[in-house]
């Protein structure tokens, strides 16, 4: 296993080693002593899968409080995932990372607590899993508008399809400014 930190502080990229002979392939994907050493915490309450067609943006999500870390995969098909810091106080608040998972290449990322998460779907379908470290509590959901300017979020497509919560999304000043935000914690 691989794994590859980026800028922003806690959101990881795994390559997951992948064993494979002419009948297809295994993969391990999570070991929590291996996947903590690579800085992905081991605590996981909640599964969940998503499917989605071409053009359809997921997010930019997150909960505060009761912020959930995911651990986001693509069993078929292809993503551009991305995760944007909405920690107030972080030194890269209002930065965002984004990675493309798929089924090919198997990668893997964790998106911690206090980060926004959303994907786009590129390839003709796609069915996304990821664990997450809280559970779901709809009353502290929210959602950072997916073409938010001063995010500048370079995603692939540019019509998505949106659900109405997408849609009447805020940009990330205005939830800032109404204290819907997470602090950062060092």
């Amino acid at each position: 296993m691989k794994s590859e930190k980026t800028e922003l502080p806690g959101v990881v990229v795994i390559q997951p080693d992948v064993f494979g002979d002419s009948r297809g392939y295994f993969v391990e994907t999570w070991h929590r002593q291996r996947y903590e050493e690579a800085g992905v915490p081991g605590t996981f309450v909640q599964d969940n899968m998503s499917y989605s067609e071409r053009g359809v943006l997921r997010g930019l999500h997150f909960q505060n409080p009761q912020a959930q870390g995911k651990l986001v995969s693509v069993i078929e098909g292809e993503i551009f995932d991305v995760a944007v810091d909405i920690r107030v106080g972080s030194p890269t608040f209002g930065r965002w990372v984004g990675v493309t998972l798929s089924r090919e290449n198997r990668r893997q990322m964790f998106v911690p607590e206090g980060c926004a998460h959303g994907f786009c779907v590129t390839s003709a379908a796609a069915l996304v899993t990821y664990k997450c470290t809280a559970l779901y509590a709809r009353e502290t959901e929210a959602s950072v508008l997916w073409n938010d300017p001063a995010l500048a979020v370079t995603w692939p497509i540019e019509q998505p399809t949106l659900s109405a919560k997408d849609q009447a999304a805020l940009p990330l000043e205005e939830l800032r400014q109404r204290g819907r935000l997470p602090k950062y914690l060092g």
